[in-house]
C-alpha cells in the first residue's frame, strides 16, 4: 500500500445556471486555475483533469478558442491517454476514455459520448501496454452505457481493468445515489455522484493488489476506508489475487479527519474484535486471525473517533471463499450495463412502424359496421376509420411521423457561428456528422408525449362529430369527466410541447426555432387539426358513416 504518492483525477463539467444554455464561462475555469497554481497542489500530487460532455458544449474543433479545457486544465491533453503510477512493489495503469464529442454540439445531442474505430484501436494498444502493470483502473467522463463504440464494444475492450471510473448520470437527480455494477467480463462499473451539486469524492486504494474504495462527502469526518478485508461485493476474482485475503495477518483501515483520530474500534460479525493501531499517516491496523472467518458472508463494522467529539461507522460483507459472489441491484444494472442508444434506436423505430402502420392500414381497410359499434375496441375501429379516410388528416399525419422518422427536425447554428440540421439519424455540423443518439430519445419521447396522442385525440374528435357533437356540446353529451379528463390531457401535451420549442429557442436560437419541423411546425399543426377536426362540415362525415354501410 502506497501512503506517499498520492494520485488524484476529477472530470471538469459545466454548464449555465439556467440550466437551459449551453455556454461556458471562462471566468469559472480561470478560477479553477488559478486554485492549483495557488495551493500548488500539482507539485506534491499527480493531479489528472478530464473533460465532461458539458466541457465540449459549443465548440467546433479542438483548436477553438473556445476550449478552455486545453487552455486552463492541469492536464491539457484531449483524447484518450494511459498513465504508469510507479511504486516501490510495481506499477499502476490509470488509462483514461475520452468519448467527448468533436465538434461539440450544444445540449442535449452530446449527452451520449462516441468512440470511432480509430479511438478504439488506440484504446486496444494501451490496453496492451497495461497488462505488464500490476493492476488497471480505467476512468472516463460517459458511463459505459452512454459510449457508442464499435464492435467489440468499450466494455470488451476495458476486460483486463479491475474497474470503470465514471460520473456523468449526476445520481439522476438524486433517484440513484449509489450507481455501481459489474460487467459480465468482471469490471467494476463505479459511477460517482457530482461535486458541483452533491459535493461527493471518492477515495481508492490498493491493498496487495485489491481494490478498496469509499465514496464520501466533503466535509464529512472521519472518512473511512477499509482495505483489508475487502467487500466481497466489489470483488474481481479475474484480475485481483482474492487468495491474499486469507493469508493477510492484518486488519487495515484508512482513516483521515481534519482533528486527530483518536480511536479506531473494530467488530466482525457483531462482536467487539479490539481497538486498531496508527501505523503511518492515516494507516491503522488490527492482528486477525483470517480462518476464523473461512466459510461463509461476515460482517465487517469500523467505529473511528476524532478529537473534535466526531464519529463515524463504515461496515460491509466479507468472504474468504471463492465460489461467494454479491450481485448488484436490477435498477442499477439496467442503468450502467444496457447501451441505451441501442435501446433508444430500436424502440423509436418501432414506435414509427406503429404509427405509420396503423394509419396506413385503416386508410385501405373496408369501411366499418355501424351495427358492431359498441364497446370500446369497435368505437377505436370506427375512430380510425375516420380519422385515416378524411384526406386532411390523413395525410398531415403521415407527413408529420414520416418527417419525425426522415426529415431535419430543425435547421440552425448548431455551434454558435457553425450552421447545422438534426435528423434522427444524427447531427451535421459542416460537413461533420455525429452519429445518431440522444437524438433517438429526442424522437421517441416526441412520438410519445406528441404525435401519438394527437393522432389518438384527433380520431376521438372525429368520432364524437360523426355523432353530431361539436366543441362545445360534446362536454355535455359525451361525459363531463371523461372530455373533461381528455382534453386536460391533450393541453398537457401541447403545452409540452410549447416548452420543447422554448427550449429548442434558448439552446439553439430563433433561426432553429423558426425552422422546427418538429418542434414549432408540429405545434401549429396539431392545432390547425385540432380546429379542423372540430369544425369541418358535418354533413360530409355524416355521408362518409352513410357511404361505408351497406344499405
Amino acid at each position: 500500500m502506497s501512503l506517499n504518492q498520492p494520485l488524484f483525477w476529477q472530470q471538469t463539467d459545466a454548464k449555465t445556471s439556467s440550466k437551459l444554455g449551453s455556454q461556458q464561462y471562462e471566468v469559472e475555469w480561470q478560477a479553477y486555475h488559478n486554485i492549483l497554481k495557488r495551493s500548488r497542489v500539482l507539485e506534491r500530487t499527480k493531479w489528472i483533469d478530464i473533460r465532461g460532455n458539458h466541457d465540449a458544449f459549443n465548440i467546433i474543433s479542438l483548436e477553438s478558442v473556445n476550449n478552455y479545457y486545453r487552455k486552463y486544465s492541469a492536464t491539457k491533453k484531449e483524447g484518450s491517454f494511459h498513465y504508469i503510477h510507479q511504486t516501490p512493489f510495481g506499477s499502476y495503469s490509470f488509462i483514461c476514455v475520452d468519448a467527448t464529442l468533436t465538434p461539440g454540439p450544444k445540449r442535449p445531442f452530446n449527452f451520449f459520448g462516441i468512440l470511432d474505430q480509430t479511438r478504439m484501436d488506440e484504446l486496444s494498444i494501451l490496453e496492451s501496454k497495461s497488462l505488464n502493470s500490476n493492476q488497471s483502473i480505467w476512468f472516463g467522463h460517459y458511463t459505459t452505457s452512454t459510449i457508442i463504440s464499435p464492435f467489440p464494444g468499450i466494455r470488451q475492450i476495458m476486460s483486463s481493468a479491475v474497474a470503470y471510473l465514471c460520473g456523468h448520470l449526476h445520481t439522476l437527480g438524486g433517484l440513484m445515489p449509489v450507481l455501481h455494477s459489474r460487467h459480465p467480463q468482471g469490471t467494476l462499473e463505479l459511477e460517482l455522484a457530482d461535486w458541483k451539486d452533491s459535493r461527493r469524492f471518492r477515495v481508492l486504494a490498493f491493498d496487495h493488489d485489491l481494490l478498496s474504495f469509499s465514496d464520501l462527502s466533503f466535509e464529512e469526518w472521519p472518512a473511512v476506508l477499509i482495505t483489508n478485508p475487502k467487500a466481497a461485493k466489489y470483488t474481481n476474482p479475474a484480475v485481483e489475487p482474492l487468495g491474499r485475503i486469507q493469508s493477510s495477518t492484518h486488519i487495515r483501515i484508512l482513516a483521515f479527519s481534519a482533528a486527530q483520530i483518536t480511536a479506531v474500534y473494530v467488530h466482525i460479525d457483531g462482536k467487539l474484535l479490539g481497538e486498531a493501531r496508527p501505523v503511518k499517516g492515516p494507516l491503522f491496523t488490527l492482528k486477525w486471525d483470517p480462518m476464523r472467518y473461512t466459510k461463509g458472508l461476515h460482517n465487517i463494522e469500523v467505529k473511528v473517533e476524532d478529537a473534535a467529539g466526531r464519529s463515524t461507522v463504515r461496515h460491509h460483507e466479507f468472504t474468504l471463499e471463492k465460489d461467494v459472489s454479491l450481485g448488484f441491484g436490477f435498477l442499477q444494472s439496467f442503468i450502467l450495463l444496457t447501451d441505451h442508444y441501442i435501446l433508444a434506436r430500436v424502440t423509436f423505430v418501432f414506435l414509427v412502424l406503429v404509427n405509420l402502420g396503423l394509419i396506413v392500414t385503416f386508410r385501405y381497410l373496408g369501411p366499418p359496421a355501424l351495427k358492431d359499434s359498441s364497446g370500446f375496441a369497435c368505437q377505436a375501429r370506427l375512430s380510425l376509420h375516420l380519422f385515416c379516410k378524411t384526406n386532411t388528416l390523413y395525410y398531415s399525419s403521415l407527413l408529420f411521423t414520416l418527417c419525425t422518422a426522415f426529415g431535419p427536425w430543425f435547421i440552425g447554428e448548431m455551434i454558435d457561428g457553425h450552421s447545422g440540421a438534426c435528423f434522427a439519424f444524427g447531427v451535421f455540423i459542416e460537413g461533420h456528422l455525429l452519429e445518431g443518439s440522444f437524438t433517438f430519445v429526442v424522437g421517441v419521447l416526441q412520438l410519445v408525449f406528441f404525435n401519438i396522442p394527437l393522432t389518438c385525440y384527433l380520431c376521438w374528435s372525429m368520432y364524437l362529430r360523426c355523432q353530431g357533437n361539436c366543441f362545445r356540446t360534446h362536454f355535455r353529451r359525451a361525459g363531463r369527466v371523461q372530455t373533461l379528463m381528455v382534453n386536460v390531457v391533450m393541453l398537457a401535451l401541447l403545452l409540452w410541447q410549447t416548452y420543447s420549442c422554448y427550449f429548442l429557442l434558448e439552446t439553439y436560437g430563433t433561426t432553429a426555432c423558426l425552422l422546427s419541423p418538429l418542434r414549432t411546425w408540429a405545434l401549429v399543426l396539431g392545432l390547425l387539426l385540432i380546429r379542423y377536426a372540430w369544425t369541418c362540415h358535418p354533413p360530409r362525415l355524416r355521408q362518409f358513416i352513410k357511404s361505408s354501410h351497406p344499405s
